[in-house]
């Protein structure tokens, strides 16, 4: 096998473009997916688009008559904000915002997949860094991707770097999709246990009581975001849990925890323990309510080297001993009824959740902690699992990382021929 290279220019490789501009009164809740370079790094992270976009079928239909419309192996690239994020097109149908994205199509003599690692690759990353333009906010124009010159091997090269890489991150999306499903099976299970009664003949037991939050919750501490640097009194480092976490854990991943520095005073009363509860009260947005959770997990501390507290726009619920999976279930049950929505204030920007007015008088239903043993007997099989996933896309994700840069000197494939 031939593996020697070429330094080539992109633009020699594949056309260049943007799309058709769609303005934001053309916006629609249904119709056609339509995708930003907020949408675009969520689906290249594997996760769910949380900003639902639509435009009208007949607009669309318009546009991809004239312009076209992205085909599988197409690459899309952020160009403005958080620049050089790639995502490799699937059997999909939707379209993306002009000047946010660009569009690479029509490749020759290059696998498409190859040029998406590329652009994740530290090789990638350098020429983002130096040919971006702008002060303010920084773009890649079409213009300079043109330009941007890639070592590229021969294609078969190319097949066997991106293939091997492309195998390893599918693993990851199949543990992912698998984490999603179990979690939807458990809070199946909690619906037919706890709201349904199904094991019960459909009918709550004698010895079940009706009550609050509040009746099931020791204590509730807030958050501390502290400083970026140990400053002061503020000495104690620590990880930080965020609302913007919250998804990411409850999936089984580590997350992004940004380490602080707070007070070790404030360390001592909010350090987080296995089974407190995360709850994010501030933020939201019109279609997302205040009030996601996630629960703390031994698994999730021994992933850190350090301690963690959960910011001052979260609040730390701590329910009595044996009733943490219960309650963590149970809140997430009524989010996703939408029942937070009723225990919000504030007015644009940043909403709030009344966690105390929620804890005080949303009713639920209470079993004896005979019975809440014998869920959480059940669910926790699958929570090991969830989290076994997340650990093993950790595992996975940091070799990709190591044979990234490895793979695109074409070091290892030297050595195999």
């Amino acid at each position: 096998m031939n593996s020697k290279k070429q330094k080539i220019r992109l633009g020699d490789i594949c056309d260049i473009t943007s799309s058709k501009r769609i303005f934001a009164r053309e916006y629609r809740t249904f119709g056609v997916p339509f995708y930003r370079g907020k949408e675009i790094i969520e689906k290249q992270m594997g996760k769910n688009v949380s900003t639902e976009l639509y435009i009208d079928e007949s607009r669309y239909n318009e546009i991809t008559e004239r312009f076209g419309t992205p085909q599988k192996g197409d690459i899309l690239l952020t160009s403005v904000g958080t620049l050089g994020i790639p995502y490799v097109v699937g059997e999909e149908r939707f379209y993306f915002k002009d000047g946010n994205l660009t569009w690479m199509r029509n490749f020759t003599g290059a696998d498409s997949r190859f040029i998406y690692y590329w652009f994740l690759s530290p090789f990638g990353k350098i020429q983002i860094d130096q040919k971006s333009i702008g002060s303010t906010q920084k773009a890649l124009t079409i213009e300079t991707l043109l330009k941007f010159e890639i070592d590229l091997p021969d294609l078969p090269t190319q097949r066997i770097i991106a293939n091997t890489l492309f195998t390893i991150d599918k693993k990851i999306v199949i543990n992912t999709k698998i984490n999603r499903h179990l979690g939807q099976v458990a809070q199946t299970i909690f619906k037919s246990w706890f709201v349904d009664f199904e094991p019960f003949d459909g009918v709550m037991p004698d010895d079940w009581n009706e009550g609050t939050f509040n009746d099931l919750i020791s204590t509730t501490l807030g958050g501390d975001w502290g400083k970026d640097l140990s400053v002061g009194n503020n000495t104690q480092e620590i990880y930080c849990i965020r609302g913007t976490d919250i998804p990411d854990v409850n999936n089984g991943n580590k997350g992004k925890l940004p380490i602080r520095y707070i007070l070790p005073k404030n360390y001592a009363s909010k350090k987080l323990a296995a089974g407190d509860i995360v709850v994010e009260i501030s933020v939201g947005s019109p279609t997302q309510s205040t009030g996601r959770c996630v629960m703390i997990s031994q698994s999730l501390l021994d992933r850190y080297d350090r301690s963690m507290v959960c910011t001052n726009f979260c609040r730390v619920i701590k329910p009595l001993v044996g009733y943490s999976v219960f309650v963590y279930f149970y809140w997430k049950y009524l989010y996703n009824q939408n029942v937070m929505f009723s225990y919000e204030n504030g007015t644009t920007g940043i909403k709030n959740f009344d966690i105390t007015g929620f804890l005080e008088n949303e009713p639920i239903i209470i079993p004896p902690l005979k019975i809440v043993s014998q869920f959480n007997e059940v669910i926790g099989v699958f929570i090991d699992k969830i989290f076994a996933n997340g650990q093993e896309n950790e595992d996975l994700a940091n070799i990709r990382n190591t044979l990234l840069p490895r793979l695109m000197t074409d070091e290892m494939i030297k050595n195999q021929i």
